[in-house]
């Protein structure tokens, strides 16, 4: 599929027992998601699902006023589009690319058939959307109870497990649009963090320099979150080294 990106970049996939893929193999196309590309608007009825291999994509919650923020994001980890095997088909959140990158686009109908083969897949997705569910209550606890400081530690240390590489294009106002914050209290936090050595922005750029420092400033959110990702998909594995889950 290329030679750069495959499906096993992508966690559900690659956990899918080789019979299972192959069934999907052949429907799943590479797609390139450009930072801001909106994937779906609230309402609209989705018509495919994205498993991201290097983008990383945000739900987005936008009030009447135009005011938004983000409810939860999707990695490598992941899949976009859980209305679509969940019955709801539509949903009132959106989805943005937060990050520039890849992911595996396939058509709606073939992932309704292979989750109603009660399968392995249809037990992945399920295992998957209560970690997301836990994702966007955490984040509703954080935006509601924590400094911005904090959300933005929590911010930068998600968006560094799935960008390992430290260094990403991001700018204050599409931080503040996610977080729901204003601009000023991003830029402060993002100075303090700057000062401090833990990370480098400049241009809309930020590099990580110190995640132990990032680490020792975040709120519990960030744990919370992580541990209920690894206890619920602790036994995803390779399709090569593939665990029936239970």
């Amino acid at each position: 599929m290329s030679s750069v990106h495959n499906p096993s970049q992508n966690h559900l996939l690659a956990a899918l027992p080789t019979t299972e893929f192959d069934r999907l193999a052949a429907h799943l196309h590479l797609v390139p998601l450009p930072l801001g590309e909106m994937l779906y608007e609230p309402g609209e009825q989705l018509q495919h699902a994205y498993f991201p291999v290097s983008a990383i994509v945000s739900l987005h919650y936008v009030t009447e006023s135009g005011a938004s923020a983000s409810i939860a994001g999707v990695g490598n980890e992941g899949v976009v589009g859980i209305s679509l095997f969940m019955g709801g088909d539509t949903t009132p959140s959106s989805a943005v690319v937060q990050t520039a990158g890849h992911a595996y686009r396939l058509e709606r109908r073939f992932l309704k058939q292979e989750f109603e083969r009660n399968g392995l897949m249809q037990r992945l997705l399920l295992r998957y959307t209560q970690a997301l569910m836990t994702q966007m209550s955490q984040t509703a606890v954080c935006n509601r109870h924590h400094s911005v400081e904090q959300q933005l530690c929590r911010w930068l240390l998600v968006t560094l497990d799935r960008v390992p590489a430290g260094e990403f294009s991001m700018t204050q106002e599409l931080v503040a649009g996610m977080l729901g914050v204003r601009r000023e209290g991003i830029a402060e936090a993002a100075g303090r963090l700057q000062q401090e050595g833990f990370i480098r922005y400049r241009r809309g750029h930020i590099t990580v320099i110190e995640r132990s420092g990032l680490e020792g400033r975040v709120c519990e959110c960030y744990g919370v979150v992580k541990k209920e990702f690894s206890r619920l998909l602790s036994d995803v594995r390779h399709r090569q080294g593939v665990r029936e889950l239970s």
